[in-house]
C-alpha cells in the first residue's frame, strides 16, 4: 500500500476566501447579465448601480482584478492559431480542426463575452482563471479570464484624439533584449504625426494588445514604443505571436522540455527532466503542488532504471497524464537511487487528486509516497529546480 501525506499551507484560508467570492459572483449573475447585454447592444456603459455592484463583486475575488463587457470575440480561425503543444487535449485540438473546416458554426457562438482584467498581477491572473472554470453554461455569454488576442480588430478603423486611424496600415519592428529576455515592440501608423504623445504610446499599446492578448504581453513584452518613422524592416501586427513562440522555442528545449544530467552524493548519475521555459501565466489554475516518489526494481549498476521498470514507468506516466488532462500537469522529474521523483501540479477545483492517487496505489516495484500542498506561488517547484537554473541560463 502507498504512503500518502498532505499538508495544508498558509495559503489555504486565503483560497477558501476565494472560492466563496467566485461562487458570490455566479450566484448573482443571473441578476445582472440582461443588463449589462442590453449595454453591450446599445453601445452605451451598464447603468451605475449594475457597474459598482458588478465592480464590487470581481474585486472581492482579487482587488487587482478589473473587468470589461463587450462583443464577444471570434476565434481566430487559422492553423497559426491552433494549440500545438503537448499538452494539449485531444479532444480540444479536434473541436478546433473541426471549427476550421466548418466555420459555419462560428454563427452559433456567443454574442457577448465578459473578461476580466488581471494586468500584471499574477494572484489575480490566477484567480481570474478560478472565476473562468466555474463559469456556468451561458449559450449568450463568452467568459475568459484575460483579454485575448483578437486579429480581426487589426484591420478595423478607430478613433483617437479625433482622428480616424486604419489600423491596417500599422506595421512593428520587434528585437530581443537579450539581457532581459523580453521583446521590445515599436508600432509605426502613418498618422502618428497628428496625434499627441499620450495618444500614440495609446495606440501603440492597444495594437501590442490586439496582436497578443493580454498574456502574451505581460509573458514577453518588455517594452513598447510609438515610433516616428517606418520601421527599416516593417512587420505587420499579426506576425507578433510567431515571433514570441519562436523566442520559447529559443529558450527552452524540445517541445518545452529540457534534459540534465550529473550526479548527486551518495546516489551516483542523475537525469533531470525539467519543463523550461514556464511561467505562472502558462497554467494558471493550477496551484496544487503534489510530489510523487516512485521505486523501480530493474535497475543497472549506476541504479539507474533499464528496460523493464523503464517500460512501466512510462505506462505509469501515460496513465497519469490521462486522468489529470487540462487539470494538471507534469513539471519536473528526476530519475536516480533507484527512484524516479515527480513535481506535478493539479487544479485544487478540479477534484482530480483522489483518481491521481488511485492510479498510484497499485505500483508493483515498491512503495510509493506522495506528498500535496497547496503552493499558488510554485514555491516547492522553483526551490526543486533551483540547482539547474544556473545551466538553463536564467
Amino acid at each position: 500500500m502507498a504512503l500518502f501525506r498532505r499538508r495544508r499551507s498558509a495559503g489555504s484560508s486565503d483560497s477558501a476566501e476565494s472560492t466563496a467570492a467566485v461562487t458570490a459572483f455566479w450566484d448573482a449573475w443571473p441578476t445582472v447579465r440582461s443588463a449589462l447585454a442590453d449595454s453591450v447592444e446599445s453601445g452605451t456603459p451598464a447603468p451605475a448601480e449594475v457597474s459598482e455592484r458588478v465592480t464590487a463583486l470581481v474585486r472581492e475575488i482579487h482587488p487587482d482584478l478589473d473587468w470589461e463587457v463587450g462583443q464577444a470575440p471570434r476565434p481566430q480561425g487559422g492553423l497559426d492559431d491552433l494549440d500545438l503543444s503537448p499538452d494539449v487535449d485531444p479532444a480540444k485540438l479536434l473541436e478546433q480542426l473541426a471549427a476550421l473546416d466548418d466555420p459555419s458554426g462560428l454563427t452559433e457562438a456567443p454574442a457577448y463575452a465578459m473578461t476580466l482584467r488581471p494586468g500584471t498581477s499574477e494572484e489575480a491572473r490566477i484567480q481570474s482563471e478560478r472565476w473562468f472554470r466555474s463559469a456556468p453554461e451561458d449559450t449568450e455569454w463568452r467568459f475568459l479570464p484575460v483579454r485575448p488576442a483578437d486579429h480581426e480588430q487589426l484591420g478595423n478603423t478607430v478613433s483617437w484624439d479625433d482622428h480616424e486611424l486604419d489600423l491596417s496600415h500599422v506595421s512593428v519592428s520587434m528585437r530581443v533584449d537579450q539581457g532581459t529576455g523580453k521583446i521590445e515592440v515599436g508600432v509605426y501608423h502613418p498618422d502618428n504625426m497628428f496625434l499627441s504623445g499620450e495618444a500614440r504610446q495609446d495606440v501603440a499599446d492597444h495594437v501590442t494588445m490586439l496582436a497578443l492578448g493580454e498574456d502574451e504581453v505581460v509573458r514577453w513584452v518588455g517594452k513598447v514604443t510609438s515610433l516616428d518613422e517606418r520601421p527599416l524592416d516593417p512587420l505587420p501586427p499579426t506576425s507578433m505571436p510567431a515571433v514570441a513562440k519562436q523566442m520559447g522555442d529559443l529558450l527552452g528545449g524540445t517541445d518545452g522540455w529540457v534534459t540534465l544530467h550529473g550526479r548527486l552524493p551518495l546516489q551516483g548519475p542523475v537525469e533531470i527532466l525539467l519543463r523550461h521555459p514556464v511561467t505562472r501565466r502558462d497554467l494558471p489554475a493550477l496551484s496544487l503542488f503534489v510530489q510523487v516518489l516512485v521505486p523501480y526494481a530493474d535497475a543497472d549498476a549506476d541504479r539507474l532504471p533499464e528496460e523493464t521498470s523503464v517500460a512501466a514507468l512510462s505506462d505509469l506516466e501515460a496513465r497519469l497524464a490521462g486522468i489529470l488532462g487540462e487539470n494538471g500537469a507534469l513539471f519536473m522529474q528526476q530519475t536516480a537511487g533507484g527512484q524516479r521523483m515527480y513535481v506535478y501540479y493539479l487544479d485544487p477545483d478540479s477534484g482530480v487528486l483522489p483518481e491521481f492517487e488511485n492510479e498510484l496505489m497499485d505500483w508493483p516495484e515498491g512503495k510509493v509516497q506522495l506528498r500535496t500542498q497547496m503552493d499558488p506561488k510554485w514555491q516547492q517547484f522553483n526551490l526543486a529546480r533551483r540547482p539547474y537554473v544556473r545551466k538553463l541560463g536564467l
